[in-house]
C-alpha cells in the first residue's frame, strides 16, 4: 500500500493545485518513482489511496496502464483516514494471511525491499518498522532485541504509553522511516483501536507494544529522502539527477 493522500502543506505553493504524491523529482512524480521501485522488487498488487487532488493521481495511474501491475485505488475523497484508518479500510484487500508492505508516497530510498520483507518474515513480528538513527524531537524506544517498548518527545518529556517508566532501561532512540511490512496480526487490535475512521498508525503501535511484537529494521548503506519540505525535494532532486550521468 502506498500512501498518497497527504495533504502536503510544507511543500506548498507546488501542492496548490496537485496533490503532494504527483510533486516531480528531478522530472518524475515522486508516486512514480516509488511505483517503479516497488515493481522493481518483486510487488505486484499494489493499493494507492487518494485524498487531495485525488482525481489527477486516478487519471495519471490511468494514462500509464498502472504502470504494468494491479493497481487499486483507495478513494478518501470525501474523507481522509489518516494512515491507520487508510489501511483499516482496506484490510479486505490486505488480510489474505500475507504480510504487505506499507510505503509512503514521500519517502524516496535505494534500500533493499525485498531483504526488509524476507527479515520480516524471518522473524516473529507483527509489524517491521524501518527506523533510522537521525535528529528529531520524537523517538521511537527499542530495547537491545529491536522490540518497541514506547516512545518519547524530547522537547515537551511526553511518553506512552501509558504507563511507560523511560528510566527503568537503556533505549535504543530511532525515528521512524516511513516504510513498515505488516502481519495480519495487527487487524484485530487495528478495528477496535478507535472509534473513530480517523486514525494514525504511529500511535497505534505505540500504545500495542506490548500485546503486539514491533520490530525496529535498522540496515546500513542506502539512501534514504523524506520528500516533506522544499530542502529535501531538492536534495533528492540532485541525487536522482547524478544518477543519471
Amino acid at each position: 500500500m502506498i500512501f498518497a493522500a497527504g495533504l502536503g502543506t510544507r511543500l506548498r505553493p507546488l501542492t496548490d493545485n496537485m496533490p503532494k504524491a504527483m510533486v516531480p523529482v528531478d522530472g518524475t512524480p515522486m508516486l512514480q518513482r516509488v511505483i517503479e521501485n516497488l515493481k522493481t522488487h518483486g510487488f505486484h498488487d499494489i493499493i494507492v489511496n487518494v485524498h487531495h487532488f485525488g482525481e489527477q493521481i486516478i487519471d495519471f495511474l490511468a494514462q500509464n496502464n498502472n504502470f504494468g501491475l494491479n493497481i487499486t485505488v483507495s478513494d478518501e475523497r470525501d474523507l481522509l483516514l489518516d494512515t491507520g484508518g487508510g489501511i483499516k479500510a482496506v484490510r479486505h484487500m490486505l488480510d489474505d494471511g500475507e504480510p504487505f508492505l506499507v510505503h509512503n508516497a514521500d519517502i524516496l530510498t535505494t534500500l533493499d525491499l525485498t531483504a526488509m520483507y524476507k527479515h520480516h518474515c524471518q522473524s516473529n513480528a507483527d509489524a517491521t518498522l524501518l527506523v533510522k538513527s537521525r535528529k528529531t524531537e520524537r523517538y521511537l524506544l527499542f530495547d537491545n532485541g529491536n522490540r518497541l517498548q514506547g516512545w518519547i518527545n524530547k522537547k515537551t518529556g511526553e511518553t506512552r504509553p501509558d504507563g511507560f517508566d523511560i528510566k527503568a532501561h537503556e533505549f535504543q532512540e530511532f525515528a521512524f522511516g516511513g516504510v513498515h511490512i505488516i502481519s495480519p496480526s495487527i487487524f484485530d487490535s487495528l478495528e477496535n483501536y478507535s472509534k473513530e475512521p480517523k486514525f494514525s498508525i504511529t500511535p497505534f503501535y505505540i500504545d500495542k507494544c506490548k500485546e503486539l511484537n514491533i520490530q525496529g529494521y535498522n540496515p546500513d548503506g542506502y539512501e534514504w529522502f523524506d520528500i516533506g519540505k522544499p530542502e529535501t525535494l531538492t536534495l533528492a532532486t540532485e541525487y536522482f539527477r547524478q544518477q543519471k550521468k
